[in-house]
């Protein structure tokens, strides 16, 4: 019988917004796993436990669905103006592969508090009691992302009263905001916070024929349908989209069909290996509905109704990037999100999703008659779950 050791790496399991994910030191890392490549990937794979035919993730630290299959890579910035970087990882479930397409604006949360705990920033920046800045470049994306964190007696605040919808517990309130959130990419519109250089597109997808679609770069690439076109209302929980296979196979068409057209992929097979990206979402005049918690959302409480599909599923509450992509394009009168939400202008919504609302303020302007995004801001909250190490066996590196 063979008896191969295991690898100890510190780390520590944290939750950021509505989702978690497991957090390293660079430098903490195997040497392999160092740098971009096989190694690094299969480390990750076996932290969270993938590929698992089972969908499971017993034997690993996620939790087979895309808000908890997740790693993160967190360093000492070089970068002028800037105190950390932040990579992100997302760790397919049922296929040998981690997808570094994007962002998670959830767990962008909890990279100033671990930058703080770990030692990351330079102790004359974190004040004894107050709010602490931490600078973060996104290196998925090219972008900075401002994680203001609550200290008291020079250590992190992770209890409070803040409630955000889909964390069953209150915790201490964190403001992160997204600098230039949008795309500077290449696209088919040469590269535009609206790549195609429309607000409303008309997509052709196989086996629904053709569709209106607002297709934006601006916090993850997202493409935005409306409810009503698809026979749905934008009430919906989890299991209406689910457990409904020829549903998701449809969204998925639509999403491989806004890929094709932002020029994220150039033939349509290329979309399984980039789940993570775009995000595909419909959306919906203000209506009641009943919350997964079983709480009431009233019309009135909303300006408008968003579901969001991640990694194939419709997502429990919302993305943090996808709701940055949510505020951006209700600013801008012309997209489907904005007449949703009743059409004019404005620079914040408030918008109903499965598990209650979320607020998400937005600047955008024009610039030589172009829209751009400046900056989106966010409440959210993160929190230690587990600090130590994980273990995975050592010929996992290869």
């Amino acid at each position: 019988m063979t008896r191969a050791p295991q690898l100890r790496i510190p780390a520590t399991y944290y939750r950021g917004g509505t989702s978690k994910g497991v957090f390293f030191r660079l430098d903490d890392l195997p040497e392999p796993a160092r740098v971009p490549g096989a190694a690094r990937d299969a480390l990750f794979l076996r932290v969270i436990g993938s590929p698992d035919p089972y969908a499971k993730h017993i034997d690993g630290m996620g939790g087979a669905t895309s808000s908890t299959s997740k790693c993160v890579i967190v360093s000492k910035s070089n970068r002028e103006g800037h105190d950390v970087d932040y990579l992100y990882g997302q760790v397919s479930i049922d296929q040998p592969f981690v997808d570094w397409s994007g962002n998670c604006g959830n767990l962008s949360t909890a990279v100033g508090p671990f930058a703080i705990a770990q030692g990351l920033i330079d102790p004359t920046r974190v004040p004894r009691d107050g709010t602490c800045t931490v600078r973060i470049w996104q290196a998925n994306i090219g972008k900075t992302i401002l994680c203001h964190v609550p200290v008291a007696d020079g250590e992190v605040v992770e209890t409070g009263d803040f409630e955000l919808d889909g964390v069953t517990f209150p915790a201490a309130e964190i403001v992160l905001e997204f600098l230039d959130p949008a795309d500077e990419g290449d696209g088919e519109g040469g590269g535009a916070m609206f790549p195609t250089g429309n607000l409303v597109d008309v997509l052709d997808v196989p086996g629904l024929g053709r569709i209106d679609a607002t297709l934006i770069n601006a916090g993850i690439p997202t493409v935005f349908v409306r409810a009503a076109d698809l026979g749905l209302t934008g009430t919906e929980l989890q299991s209406a989209i689910n457990e409904d296979r020829e549903r998701l196979a449809l969204f998925e068409a639509i999403r491989t069909a806004g890929a094709l057209r932002m020029g994220l992929i150039r033939a349509p097979e290329e979309a399984a290996k980039r789940q993570h990206t775009p995000k595909v979402a419909f959306v919906a005049p203000p209506a009641d509905y009943v919350a997964s918690s079983g709480r009431p959302v009233r019309a009135g409480d909303v300006d408008l109704l968003v579901r969001a599909l991640s990694m194939g599923k419709l997502h429990h509450a919302m993305m943090g990037t996808a709701s940055v992509a949510i505020a951006t394009a209700a600013a801008v009168p012309g997209t489907l999100v904005n007449a949703a939400a009743g059409g004019g202008a404005r620079d914040a919504v408030r918008f109903g999703h499965p598990s209650g609302t979320l607020r998400v303020g937005a600047s955008v302007e024009r610039r030589d008659g172009a829209w751009t995004v400046t900056r989106a801001v966010m409440s959210r909250s993160a929190r230690v779950l587990m600090e130590g190490h994980v273990r995975v066996p050592a010929d996992t590196l290869g």
